[in-house]
């Protein structure tokens, strides 16, 4: 890919259409698709988690063609950014996939689990016969991962690359994991599209703050967090009170945490922890997810080449930062099972985020029953997800086709989130030119309806809460 500036086309007369195929009304299944006389260009490609209903669009064929589509732009590397890419590639896409270094090595990992975690499920289900699909069948596959992977096109941040022909694109850092960017693409006709991606929150422990935003003709901003506030302060305490807590009734703690970027914030965490006294050293820590010990690996790549995206003190600290002792990895099937008979106190983080699987589901069956035990929350829980269930106050939890009773403590600490709260959104938005149009996407409908508020009323911005499947002009 060669370096160029945007060079509009001659002769185009008609604006580019954006259309909305994903991460309006819901956080997960981000996928905005810009379209133009020369380019059709795909923003995120994100799975749909959480209710059924919304997993069964995974299965959906695209409004477009996937064949037709010329080049996939991803922001970061979570599964609802980028975990669809290889069902598009199984469906035909061939073009670039364009996004930062470190998001192309963070994406192999999350897609690899993906594959291997539907596999799973599809021979499970078969096995057991409590899929209505004979045979079922998973989403997409190893093959596939590995298809797709030869698709990716890494840009480095800040830097202005030619997609196409009179259509460009520049990565901005935007610290919310690794890799992180938010998109302007700038297209033939001169009109530009910025996209958030996920923003993150400037206070984030590991990561610079975000690279500030500088304009766009039309702009989608994301609104996982449009109607809260961050309290970091009161997050730190009630984090470190509820392990101190279970400690003391020699419970385990089981944190259920994104295995991108949620497990390296806990770990530092807890090394701070332990530095104050709250996790006596004699408790022992597990970190119970292949693909979370992989990425923490990423992770410590970046602090070893002192990546610009980390803070100075992380890179000054050295991987002493994300490591506290006794720090104990669980890789292997036979290791996380051997953690089933280690006693209380302990503490256990292990992924999936949202608790919708992976190895935390068989923590949560064990210990869920004992009210000494604690399970800990600390990023967004989407509806229609286990970790949305438990933090509703739900009394079981269906597991392994039956339901597990919740007797253990439940302790819901948001603000342990890689995103943006409202106010640092507005902040991140405020001295930039107006766009033409603002988009509320990647966020529950009423967060979203708040944050168009409030930049209608603290910015004087054109906000809209999109639909599902429209379609408007970039101009």
């Amino acid at each position: 890919m060669s370096e160029a500036a945007s060079i509009p086309v001659p002769g185009t007369t008609r604006p580019a259409l954006l259309t909305f195929l994903g991460g309006v009304g819901t956080v997960t299944g981000s996928k905005f698709l810009v379209e133009s006389d020369h380019a059709r260009i795909l923003v995120d490609c994100g799975l749909f988690q959480g209710f059924a209903s919304l997993r069964r669009r995974n299965w959906e064929r695209l409004a477009r063609d996937a064949a037709d589509i010329h080049a996939v732009v991803v922001t970061h590397a979570h599964l609802d950014h980028c975990g669809y890419l290889p069902r598009l590639v199984r469906n035909g896409f061939r073009g670039p996939i364009l996004t930062t270094p470190h998001t192309r090595g963070l994406a192999e990992i999350v897609l690899r689990d993906s594959a291997r975690l539907q596999q799973e499920a599809a021979r499970h289900a078969n096995e057991h016969g409590w899929s209505k699909h004979r045979p079922a069948k998973p989403l997409y596959d190893d093959s596939d991962v590995d298809k797709t992977l030869d698709f990716f096109d890494p840009v480095p941040l800040g830097a202005d690359v030619e997609i196409m022909t009179g259509t460009s694109l520049t990565l901005h850092h935007c610290g919310h994991i690794l890799g992180s960017a938010w998109v302007r693409i700038t297209l033939e006709d001169g009109h530009t599209l910025a996209a958030s991606g996920d923003l993150g929150r400037p206070g984030h422990p590991l990561l610079r703050p975000a690279e500030p935003f500088s304009g766009a003709d039309v702009l989608l901003m994301e609104s996982t967090y449009g109607d809260r506030r961050h309290d970091q302060d009161s997050a730190r305490t009630a984090f470190a009170d509820v392990i101190a807590r279970t400690v003391a009734r020699n419970g385990t703690v089981v944190i259920p945490a994104f295995a991108i970027d949620r497990t390296e914030v806990v770990l530092h965490e807890l090394v701070r922890l332990r530095d104050t006294g709250v996790l006596p050293r004699s408790v022992p820590v597990f970190v119970d997810s292949p693909m979370a010990l992989a990425a923490l690996d990423v992770y410590r790549q970046a602090v070893r080449e002192r990546s610009a995206e980390l803070r100075p003190e992380i890179v000054a600290a050295g991987e002493a930062a994300l490591r506290p002792e006794p720090f104990q990895a669980a890789r292997t099937v036979q290791e996380s099972i051997d953690i089933n008979s280690v006693p209380g106190p302990a503490v256990i983080v292990s992924s999936a985020g949202m608790a919708t699987g992976g190895r935390v589901l068989h923590h949560l069956d064990r210990l869920l029953p004992d009210s000494r035990n604690t399970v800990v929350i600390v990023g967004f829980a989407a509806a229609g997800t286990r970790a949305r269930d438990l933090v509703d106050g739900a009394k079981a939890l269906k597991m392994f086709g039956g339901y597990v009773p919740v007797r253990a403590e439940v302790a819901d600490v948001p603000h342990f989130s890689a995103h943006a709260d409202a106010g640092q959104i507005l902040d991140w938005l405020r001295g930039a030119p107006p766009p033409h149009t603002a988009y509320l996407v990647h966020g529950e409908p009423s967060a979203s309806a708040v944050l168009r508020d409030r930049i209608d009323h603290e910015l004087g911005w054109t906000a809209v809460v999109p639909r599902s499947g429209e379609a408007v002009l970039v101009r």
